[in-house]
C-alpha cells in the first residue's frame, strides 16, 4: 500500500480530520478546519513527500496544503476552487465529492475561512487573510 492508500484508508477507519504519510512517518489530526494545518506551519514542518487525506477542503486549506508542499491529496468534500488551487500548484488530488463551495458548520452561509482567500492566487497571501479572518472571529 502506497503512502496516498495508506492516508486515505487511516481517515476513514477513524476519528480523524486528517493524516499525513511518508513511509514510516504517520501524523494524524482530530481538530477541525485549519487548525492543524497551521499548527504544522508554526512548527515550521514541511510535508514535503507527504501524502494527505481530510475530511473536507476548500480553498483556505489547499492554500495550507500548498505551503506544506504536500505531494498528494486525497479529500472527501473539495470545493472547485480548492481543486484548481492544488492543480495550479501541481499537488495530486483525488476527491470523493466535489462542490461549489464549502459551507460553514452551522449550515447558514459559506465557511469563513473558503470567503477570506476568495480571489486570492497567492498562498502567503492567503495566509495572512487566514489568519486575520480567525482573529476577527475570535474576537
Amino acid at each position: 500500500m502506497n503512502d496516498f492508500e495508506k492516508a486515505k484508508k487511516m481517515l476513514e477507519q477513524s476519528n480523524n480530520t486528517c493524516v499525513f504519510c511518508n513511509g514510516d512517518s504517520v501524523m494524524t489530526s482530530q481538530k477541525r478546519g485549519v487548525a492543524p494545518l497551521l499548527e504544522l506551519l508554526d512548527e515550521n514542518k514541511s510535508l514535503e513527500g507527504y501524502s494527505a487525506a481530510d475530511k473536507v477542503v476548500g480553498n483556505g486549506a489547499a492554500f495550507l496544503y500548498v505551503l506544506l508542499k504536500v505531494k498528494a491529496l486525497y479529500a472527501e468534500v473539495i470545493s472547485k476552487s480548492a481543486l484548481e488551487t492544488l492543480e495550479q500548484f501541481q499537488i495530486n488530488v483525488k476527491f470523493e465529492t466535489l462542490t461549489n463551495a464549502i459551507r460553514n458548520r452551522n449550515n447558514t452561509g459559506f465557511c469563513p475561512i473558503e470567503t477570506a482567500v476568495q480571489g486570492i492566487t497567492d498562498p502567503e497571501i492567503a495566509l495572512t487573510a487566514i489568519r486575520n479572518k480567525l482573529k476577527e472571529m475570535k474576537n
